[in-house]
């Protein structure tokens, strides 16, 4: 058994409060964003709803970096014992926890606010290729579009999952800080 500088379960505990703000952030850029695309109107309200969309997601971006840097200083400034790979698995486990509340909260927008998402889609798709598909071909893709709200949740809860380790892994180099001068002694550094 490995011995961490911190503690498993303190880690686990601390990355739970930070991927509940970071997923919740995340959420409410999904909700915000979903909501201002039901705004109806013509084209100027079409295209202050697409730059909206874009400034939201620029602004969700960065504050998502943010934020898991600002998690990983916090967490390395608590625990002064906490050496670089300490810093970097409460990073993973943080972007985990935050894209599985993300994942779930889009699942259930799919599942249960917009359930006709899909099966527009779906009828869209159909009819557009209805003359090219035998009745057996639209059945298959009825059924792949069934499982499609299953498939996003892993779907994004692995992508950002992946997101959130890559910036833990290049977070994790400099937090805590280290000395480039101190050679190979772990204590100087």
């Amino acid at each position: 058994m490995k011995n961490y500088s911190v503690d498993t379960k303190t880690s686990w505990n601390e990355a739970s409060r930070s991927g509940l703000i970071l997923g919740a952030v995340t959420s409410a850029y999904f909700v915000f964003g979903m909501l201002l695309d039901m705004v109806k109107g013509g084209t100027a309200v079409s295209v202050l709803s697409s730059v909206a969309g874009v400034l939201l997601w620029v602004a969700k971006f960065a504050l998502c970096i943010y934020l898991m840097k600002f998690f990983m200083q916090k967490f390395a400034g608590r625990h002064p014992e906490a050496d670089n790979s300490d810093t970097f698995r409460f990073g993973t486990r943080t972007a985990l926890l935050s894209a599985l509340i993300y994942s779930a909260v889009y699942l259930a927008w799919l599942l249960f606010i917009q359930p006709d998402v899909f099966s527009a889609s779906v009828d869209m798709a159909i009819e557009r290729y209805s003359e090219t598909f035998t009745e057996e071909q639209i059945e298959q893709v009825r059924g792949v579009f069934s499982s499609l709200p299953a498939i996003t949740f892993f779907f994004n809860l692995v992508y950002c999952w992946l997101f959130g380790t890559l910036l833990s892994a290049i977070f994790s180099r400099n937090i805590p800080p280290r000395n480039p001068f101190a050679g190979g002694n772990a204590e100087e550094q």
